[in-house]
């Protein structure tokens, strides 16, 4: 029986490897989790146990080298691309001392073992310690799933593997370059001065040519492609210098972050696409390199693999822990920094294979096939240690009730966004998208009131709600769809913000369609005296994910209103989505009440403070701006202790300034405004799109 089988092996028709392959990505976490394995570590293994060294299922064909170095390149994408480019930019120090610890202490103890344990010359020991220098991401998306990614410990990790990796590639250049024939002094400079240059394109033209992108084009599928082109085209232009990929593509998702909100659609395809598929590819693709029979056959390679295994976690383990002694760091800390720079795959793959393709004059390798084999098992043993030890870790911070440390515990979000205009679905959709804490459980609510009981205009309504699902569902957050029938559209929309009891209700910016109509309209006045909640009107321009900066204005004495608390927090969300700076403006009192509100609920906000009372004309403002930038007025309504009478001149100046500009208005709730009736509504008047 056996042996009839093993005549059909290895499979080698397309359809049955995909089947094989995909099966192993479905099953192997199921059967671990069960185990408390880390699915990582499941689908390492299975690499080994079909590959050639193993029960030879599969061949390591082009397919696995295609979507491998698709996966390779895609780990390290994705991890620069979920930063926090704020948290990275406040800690930069001590991801730097992270990055160079665990580079240096890696070469000179990986020096030391090499020359002196194991016997390897001078050129190989130098790029044997490269190996244990360099380290990969593998358990980042374990950070991923317990909402970790901007926890202090992860945000240094990230930041390091820059330095440490940069560094590494260098040392593999410089070996590799020196078996080059005509190598000079000048090839070093030309080797630098060809990475700087690369690197300044990147920087330069690829976020101008992402915002010029998706400020024309929305759909999800054009978006992802486009971006997966520019990872391949930041990696093969720093392959064409003389670096590996993995660099381009790690400096890719950096410029790009900005220009991808972690709560869109796009990011969530990016994430779901590279996980489901690319990603195990490539884990697969490692364990079917390891060559298990070389370990029964012979001491030389279990010894070296025993070197190997001991000089890269222990130098990982002494970085970490000395940035944590440096900084005053928690244990946890220490240990989820430790589980994530301790795994091998990337640069050191590109390591040993290049080193093993070196050919010395008596036709050696440079790196021999003990070592080939040694490094296979330890890339094996630390991406199964990392993934154990990030998975325990992580899951005790979760448990625990504190699994983010810059972000505060907080009551659910309740955004309702009223849709009544097809052209401001996507970016009220959007913006509430943004606004939201991440990783919340309560859903959005979508509504469109019908004034009539047309079928036309029911069928208009379900295709903007139909619409605004979609988008919803692409960023994988739940979204409830109500239509609801009204005498009049703030009825609808009060009675339908007190039933889902919502926090925020978020309503598009009136348009104009007479000259005798006022800039904001009617309608929103007595929205404002229906409800108590917090409402904001967004008036968009450029899209929301390509905004560069934002400008708050913020009234005198807003720090002493009841719910200054609530759009603090939503603006900093927002800034966070869009990892901008903010340009304040407001009295020194509250300017400061904003700073130490930040600070007092661990908000992270890059902020510069303008001390600033002329609400009566805005040009400094409107100099500073841009056209795509954010100008948010925060206005009291009347009746508060934090409305003053030159806001009535409002619509005239905004209309005189920012008339191209995204522009977003913040009424803070009032728990008390039902009581004071009909006098409300004499406020500034502001209407949704109709």
């Amino acid at each position: 029986m056996l042996a009839s089988i093993a005549t059909y092996l290895p499979i080698t028709d397309p359809t049955w490897i995909f089947f094989v392959v995909l099966s192993i990505i479905l099953f192997a976490p199921m059967m671990l989790e069960r185990l408390r394995i880390p699915s990582i570590v499941g689908l390492i293994a299975a690499g080994v146990l079909i590959g050639p060294h193993g029960f030879h299922v599969l061949s390591r064909d082009s397919s696995f080298e295609l979507f491998g170095k698709v996966g390779l390149y895609y780990i390290m994408f994705l991890a620069s691309l979920e930063m926090n480019l704020q948290d990275v930019q406040k800690i930069k120090g001590r991801a730097l001392t992270l990055g160079l610890l665990s580079f240096a202490l890696p070469m000179l103890m990986g020096y030391v073992a090499n020359r002196w344990l194991l016997g390897q010359g001078l050129a190989a020991s130098v790029l044997m310690a490269a190996m244990y220098a360099s380290h990969t991401l593998i358990a980042y998306p374990i950070v991923l799933r317990y909402g970790l990614s901007r926890r202090m410990g992860v945000s240094i990790a990230v930041g390091g593997t820059i330095v440490a990796d940069t560094l590494t590639l260098l040392v593999l250049a410089v070996v590799g370059g020196t078996f080059k024939e005509n190598v000079d002094g000048l090839y070093w400079i030309w080797l630098m001065v060809k990475v700087v240059l690369i690197s300044l394109f990147i920087i330069v033209t690829f976020p101008a040519l992402a915002r010029w992108f998706f400020r024309r084009y929305d759909e999800g599928v054009m978006q992802y492609i486009f971006v997966l082109s520019l990872v391949f085209l930041g990696a093969g232009l720093m392959e064409i210098v003389g670096m590996e990929g993995i660099l381009g593509a790690f400096l890719v998702g950096i410029v790009l972050n900005r220009s991808i909100p972690p709560s869109s659609p796009l990011m969530n395809h990016l994430e779901f696409v590279g996980n489901a598929l690319f990603i195990p590819y490539f884990l697969i693709g490692v364990g079917m390199l390891l060559n298990v029979q070389a370990f029964v056959q012979g001491q030389t390679v279990f010894v070296m693999a025993a070197v190997m295994i001991g000089v890269g976690l222990s130098s990982k383990w002494l970085a970490a822990l000395a940035t944590q002694k440096i900084f005053r760091m928690t244990g946890r800390d220490r240990t989820l920094m430790f589980g994530l720079t301790n795994s091998r795959a990337a640069a050191t793959l590109a390591v040993v294979l290049v080193g093993y393709g070196i050919l010395l004059p008596d036709g050696s390798h440079l790196l021999s096939e003990d070592v080939l084999n040694g490094a296979m098992m330890f890339i094996l043993v630390t991406c199964v240690v990392s993934s154990f030890v990030t998975e325990t870790v992580a899951r005790r911070i979760a448990e625990s009730g504190t699994p983010d440390e810059s972000l505060p515990t907080t009551a659910p979000d309740r955004i309702l966004m009223a849709l009544s205009n097809p052209d401001t679905v996507a970016p009220l959709v959007s913006l509430g998208l943004m606004m939201r804490t991440q990783g919340s459980a309560t859903p959005l609510v979508a509504l469109n009131v019908v004034l009539d009981d047309s079928p036309d205009t029911r069928d208009r309504g379900l295709k903007q709600l139909d619409r605004a699902g979609r988008i919803a569902s692409a960023a994988n957050v739940r979204l409830v769809l109500r239509q609801r029938w009204s005498v009049n559209v703030v009825s609808g929309i009060a009675h339908t913000a007190k039933e889902t009891e919502a926090s925020d209700v978020v309503v598009g910016l009136h348009q104009k369609s007479r000259l005798s109509d006022t800039y904001f309209g009617k309608l929103t006045a007595d929205l404002l005296g229906a409800i108590d909640r917090q409402v904001v009107i967004f008036r968009p321009g450029v899209p929301l994910a390509t905004v560069g900066r934002m400008h708050i204005v913020v009234p005198r004495k807003a720090e002493f209103e009841p719910g200054f608390a609530g759009w603090l927090r939503r603006v900093a969300m927002l800034a966070s989505q869009l990892s901008c700076r903010i340009d304040l403006y407001g009295g020194r009192g509250t300017l400061a009440a904003m700073h130490h509100g930040w600070e007092e609920n661990r908000l992270n906000v890059q902020a510069d403070d303008h001390v600033y009372n002329e609400w009566h004309d805005f040009i400094t403002i409107a100099h500073n701006s841009r056209q795509d930038h954010l100008i948010v007025f925060v206005v009291a309504r009347k009746g508060t202790l934090s409305h003053h009478n030159y806001m009535e001149r409002l619509p005239e100046q905004m209309e005189r300034y920012f008339s191209q500009r995204n522009l977003l208005i913040i009424y803070p709730s009032q728990p008390a405004t039902h009581h004071i009736g009909t006098a409300l509504r004499s406020g500034v008047p502001v209407q949704m799109r109709e």
